[in-house]
Parts: C-alpha cells; sequence; structure tokens
C-alpha cells in the first residue's frame, strides 16, 4: 500500500466500499461519515448517502474455488509456522533461512502464494520437505484407527501392520500426491491422506509442527548475516514505536539520526539503511549527530542504539 500499488488500493476500495454499506443498517452513522470521505469525492454517479445505495449482491463468476482452497492451505503453514517459531524461541522479527513443507496440494500453489508464505514466515526461502532427501528428515508413519476402523473393522490391525512395516517417506511422499496403495495379507488397498499419521521431524537444529498431515519445519541456524537482518527488524520496532509516542501520523515521512555503540547494531544498520528507512517511512536515515530542528533521544540498551526523529 505504500508504494501505491493500483491493484492493492482498488480491492481496498472495493472491500471497504462493500463492508461499509453491508453495516449501514447496523452502524447507521459511521459507515454514513465512511461513505461521504471515501466514496462520495472519487465516485462521480455515487448516491449521495449510504442509506439511499442498494443491497450488495454476490458475484459468484468472480470466486475462485481453486484459489479459495489455496489460500486455506497457505493460511494454514502460516499458522504451523508460526506456532514452530514459538515453540523454538525464536521471535518472529529475527530472518531465518529457510522453511521446509510437507503438506498435499503444496506442489500446486504458485510462485505467488509461495511468496506469501515466505513473507509471513520471514524467511529466506521455501522448498518441500521432499527435496532435500532423507538425510534430513525423520519420518514415521502409524495408522489413523478411527478413521480406518470404519473401512477395516476387525481387519484394521492388519492395516495398521502394515502401515508400520513400510518405508514411511515412500508412503508420505505418495500420500501427499493424493493416496497410497499397501498389500495387505495378499490384498492391495487404498489409503488416503487422513488415514494414515505422518510424523515428519526435522533432526536438530530445526524446529518442526505438524497438524493433519502438514508438516512446516525452520531451519533455526542464524547466521551472521540472519543475525544482522534481525537487528535491523529490532531497530523498524523501535522507530515505529517513536514515532507512535511523538504523536505522529501513520503516513507521516520523517528524518533520523541515529549513533550506535555496538559493533553489530553499527553494522546492521548501515548494512540495512533502504530497508528500515522504507519501512519507517524516513526520507534520510543516517549515523550523526542531531541538530535543533530534532526531537529528543530515544534510546535501547541491548542494542546500544540512540536516535532521533523528526517530521519531514
Amino acid at each position: 500500500f505504500w508504494q501505491g500499488d493500483a491493484a492493492a488500493l482498488r480491492t481496498l476500495h472495493e472491500v471497504v466500499e462493500t463492508v461499509t454499506r453491508l453495516m449501514a443498517p447496523l452502524t447507521p452513522f459511521i459507515t454514513e461519515r465512511v461513505w461521504q470521505d471515501l466514496i462520495v469525492p472519487v465516485t462521480p454517479d455515487a448516491p449521495e448517502s449510504v442509506h439511499l445505495t442498494t443491497w450488495p449482491t454476490a458475484e459468484a463468476s468472480a470466486v475462485d474455488p481453486e484459489l479459495s482452497r489455496q489460500m486455506v492451505l497457505v493460511r494454514r503453514l502460516v499458522e504451523l509456522g508460526r506456532a514452530t517459531r514459538a515453540e523454538s524461541g525464536v521471535k518472529t522479527r529475527q530472518p531465518l533461512s529457510r522453511a521446509l513443507v510437507g503438506a498435499v496440494g503444496f506442489d500446486a500453489l504458485s510462485a505467488e502464494l509461495r511468496a506469501q508464505i515466505t513473507e509471513e514466515l520471514n524467511v529466506s526461502s521455501l522448498a518441500a520437505l521432499s527435496e532435500v532427501g532423507g538425510s534430513l528428515v525423520d519420518t514415521t508413519a502409524k495408522a489413523n484407527f478411527r478413521a480406518l476402523g470404519k473401512r477395516f473393522g476387525k481387519g484394521v490391525q492388519a492395516v495398521a501392520r502394515a502401515v508400520a512395516e513400510t518405508d514411511a517417506a515412500a508412503l508420505s511422499l505418495a500420500l501427499r500426491s493424493g493416496t497410497a496403495t499397501l498389500e495387505v495379507e495378499g490384498e492391495t488397498i487404498t489409503l488416503g491422506p487422513d488415514e494414515v499419521i505422518i510424523t515428519e521431524t526435522p533432526r536438530e537444529g530445526w524446529s518442526v509442527a505438524s497438524d493433519s498431515g502438514a508438516t512446516v519445519a525452520l531451519d533455526l541456524e542464524i547466521t551472521p548475516e540472519l543475525r544482522l537482518a534481525g537487528l535491523a527488524r529490532d531497530a523498524i520496532r523501535l522507530i515505529q514505536e517513536a514515532r507512535k509516542n511523538s504523536g505522529l501520523d501513520v503516513a507521516d515521512r520523517i528524518a533520523v539520526v541515529w549513533s550506535s555503540s555496538g559493533d553489530e547494531t553499527t553494522r546492521a544498520l548501515t548494512e540495512h539503511t533502504g530497508l528500515i528507512a522504507d519501512e519507517v517511512l524516513a526520507t534520510s536515515f543516517a549515523d550523526g549527530s542531531p541538530d535543533e530542528t530534532f526531537g529528543p533521544a530515544f534510546t535501547d540498551e541491548p542494542l546500544g542504539l540512540t536516535f532521533h526523529l523528526r517530521k519531514v
């Protein structure tokens, strides 16, 4: 939105307009204010009041069922990734090198949707668990008795033994494609993803979360470069808080002057100047001493960072 992407802004405007019309009977005054401020000025043929508009109608042709299903998977993978981050104790602001995903439907996700997962999990790259080979991941498989019992009744124990004895990694790979076949007492049976419980556990140095056949693993190794990127993110948070505490509007542009007593922090802010400036809406972000036009100092001892800002 800050970059003025036309598609994003048009989508937001359409959503705000539709929700305003839906809410009008319930919250008549605030929706009228939104209508007058956001809709009337840019829509020449708009009714003069939200209460004179027609009720929104659904456009079934605009619904993309496949995209909707894929977005359900994307949100689920992001939730799992955030859960395993929380469990590992690595804060969300700290970038990580990669995430590995095992889930039915992951291979079909577009590059755009994969990029969305990458951004939400704050990782540099995203790949399938199957792409990294068996040396990285321990895979186990066991029967889901609740699901299999309905199909096989007393024969469920034989199916469970076959599941336990098969190659768990190969079974997991087959189930990601939809179904897997097994030989059980001379008979070939077909199993679905909900009938087998697959657990894929990355080894030391990784954190993993699994649920209902989906797995997300995060590489926890923090290289010096990732460490500096994390410090830059910490600085962004501090400056954003300082903006808020200074009473600045969310869209105000600022100038920032900073100094640091820590070598790592100095390197982080120097190497990531562009990123920090973009995130905090700074027209200038420089190491130095402030003049009389800047506000009071903001200091963070753990980072060894002191900075001043002013509205441009």
